[in-house]
């Protein structure tokens, strides 16, 4: 994609980051402790003698996945982002500009699943907006702020990462894509792989989500006690999120991809629609960058909590670039730049909703 051009659909690349965000970053200030960077989830600044952390994101609702289903989703999305600082989100600001079509009850079973959802996860909505507009339309129904609040010493961020951590992976990629076409097509997906299988496949919806992986993560310990810095492997999925985080740092990585660990269901569903599930949108996927004393550590935190997860490789010095071993051969590991899931969804959903 040349620099002076817009994809299609998802986020902008970071050629268009750096050419027309970066450089315009409002009044400047020496309290911000981590700032706007491609492939970093969280904004962190220092307020009095603590470490506060900002993470926004769009209030994503799709009514097909069932309102709570839905509504459970959209809180989680930014809570994932918050919670790869290390701090625990604490305070949500949210702004609701629904569509007109919305109904009263609908939004009465949003807003009580938001509530128990962020009741759950200790967070506490201060203040927000809320309005019906013409013109507003599904999934985009406005956007939201979660705020975390900690010692300066307790939050990290892949400039604290080192060339040998070890780069660990939770649930293994594409979680996302195969949780939305599980939810979306259930009758397709339990046609071509039997009744079980779909009910399986559907409950990884419920694994899009970081939250729990994270605060797991940092309570082995953080910095030079453990996890260095981690990242939401959402669009572009496990190649592009270890890219960025990678990036981010200014380090290089080596990964071997027959490390990674994979959720039952997702190689059939990857295959069935075509997509590539390493470069594919896999929202509950995180990464961990963990001083390498402590990562088996961290791995069997995960695993008491039933979270798969595996050593896969380790961050490098910069020179030895971005390397990827597959079947015994090394290969440059390149950002996948466009998201395969998005195109391979819509076409699944006109091929088969018709």
């Amino acid at each position: 994609m040349a620099a002076n051009e817009m994809p299609e659909i998802g986020k902008i690349s970071p050629a268009i980051f750096s050419e027309l965000i970066f450089p315009r970053l409002g009044a400047e200030s020496d309290k911000v402790l981590v700032g706007p960077q491609h492939g970093v989830d969280v904004g962190i600044v220092e307020i009095g003698d603590k470490a506060v952390s900002f993470t926004c994101d769009p209030v994503f609702i799709v009514p097909e996945y069932g309102w709570e289903r839905a509504a459970w989703f959209a809180i989680h999305i930014i809570a994932s982002d918050s919670v790869t600082s290390g701090l625990k989100p604490g305070f949500l600001s949210i702004d609701l500009n629904l569509p007109m079509e919305m109904t009263k009850k609908q939004l009465e079973v949003m807003w009580d699943t938001m509530h128990r959802e962020c009741e759950r996860l200790g967070i506490t909505v201060i203040t927000g907006h809320t309005a019906r507009y013409e013109n507003c339309h599904y999934p985009m129904v406005g956007g939201a702020t979660i705020v975390g609040v900690g010692e300066k010493d307790e939050y990290v961020t892949p400039g604290l990462a080192r060339a040998g951590d070890k780069l660990i992976i939770t649930k293994g990629p594409a979680i996302e894509a195969t949780g939305i076409f599980a939810t979306m097509l259930p009758q397709l997906i339990e046609r071509e792989f039997g009744a079980d299988f779909s009910k399986k496949a559907e409950q990884i919806f419920y694994k899009m989500s970081v939250v729990e992986d994270a605060m797991t993560a940092v309570s082995v310990g953080v910095r030079e006690r453990g996890v260095t810095a981690m990242h939401d492997a959402t669009e572009c999925g496990v190649w592009g999120g270890l890219y960025e985080l990678a990036q981010a740092a200014g380090l290089g990585a080596r990964i071997e991809k027959g490390r990674i660990v994979i959720e039952d269901c997702v190689p059939e569903i990857c295959n069935f629609f075509d997509i590539d599930p390493y470069a594919s949108i896999s929202e509950g996927t995180l990464l961990i960058a963990c001083k390498e004393h402590k990562a088996q550590e961290v791995v069997e935190a995960l695993f008491q909590k039933g979270i798969k997860s595996s050593i896969v490789g380790e961050l490098t010095d910069l020179k030895h670039g971005m390397t990827l071993l597959e079947e015994g051969k090394e290969k440059p590991l390149e950002h996948p730049i466009v998201d395969p899931f998005w195109r391979a969804f819509y076409g699944a959903l006109e091929k088969y909703s018709s």
